[in-house]
């Protein structure tokens, strides 16, 4: 970027830009600068190793080729003002960025996959959450996501059926939740007043809870699945859970 910023500058003439990344030793950068020596470059460069940076400026030197240290100076500015060592260790950047982009995608494929909106992803993800509605599914999903695990959700209605696709992921990799039904009640009929309903409609109505959560425990148990009962949980103490069984899974 400082390279084409610097480029941008001079409209009289064009400038080739040329990346040559994960230099690691000073073959390497023996190569470089000899063939930009060939061609009357300037090296601008972000080597964070100390025994690189210092051979390729003595290499510079020997070939009359300008060279710039980015990373250098800005290196040894934050260590003074902080204190902190630098940890010197190339490639770091790349890591945080492949980490960036796997959360990203966790979160897009919760959404994708959110309330069973599409059967297709349940044999995809890393953890598949079931249980009746208002038992925390979806902001458990977004909350795992961003640990870059790949939730999808499916709710459990009496009237619909779960996909057949449910019963064909392992056993390990699905969690059900349960919730005491008179705190689903309480639940359920605040939701019903936020959304401008009223509170005795049968999405809290108490037999209705029960029979949901009996029916929801039936396909659990058919499922032979972990079960875990949210009631007095909070979302992370549910999600730290469930973050222990994928790990479980990987070092299976």
């Amino acid at each position: 970027m400082v390279a084409r910023a610097t480029a941008s500058q001079f409209n009289s003439g064009h400038f080739d830009i040329i990346r040559i990344p994960y230099i690691n030793s000073v073959d390497q950068i023996e190569e470089t600068v000899r063939e930009a020596a060939k061609h009357s470059c300037v090296i601008c460069h972000t080597l964070v190793s100390p025994d690189l940076r210092a051979a390729l400026l003595e290499q510079a030197q020997r070939y009359d080729v300008a060279a710039i240290d980015i990373m250098g100076p800005m290196l040894n500015a934050v260590q003074e003002i902080s204190g902190l060592i630098p940890r010197l260790t190339p490639g770091l950047i790349h890591k945080l960025d492949q980490e960036y982009f796997k959360r990203v995608e966790a979160v897009e494929f919760a959404v994708k996959y959110d309330d069973g909106k599409n059967p297709w992803g349940l044999l995809k993800a890393d953890v598949v959450i079931v249980g009746v509605s208002r038992t925390s599914k979806t902001p458990l999903s977004m909350y795992l996501a961003h640990k870059k695990i790949k939730v999808a959700n499916v709710p459990m209605v009496p009237e619909v059926p779960p996909p057949q696709e449910l019963f064909q992921v392992p056993p390990q990799r699905i969690v059900g939740l349960v919730i005491n039904s008179q705190k689903l009640n309480e639940i359920r009929c605040e939701r019903l007043k936020t959304m401008g309903l009223a509170p005795n409609a049968t999405y809290a109505n108490m037999d209705r809870i029960i029979e949901e959560l009996e029916y929801a425990k039936a396909i659990m148990r058919k499922l032979n699945c972990l079960v875990i009962d949210v009631s007095n949980r909070a979302i992370e103490e549910t999600a730290n859970k469930i973050l222990e069984i994928v790990q479980r899974n990987n070092k299976q």
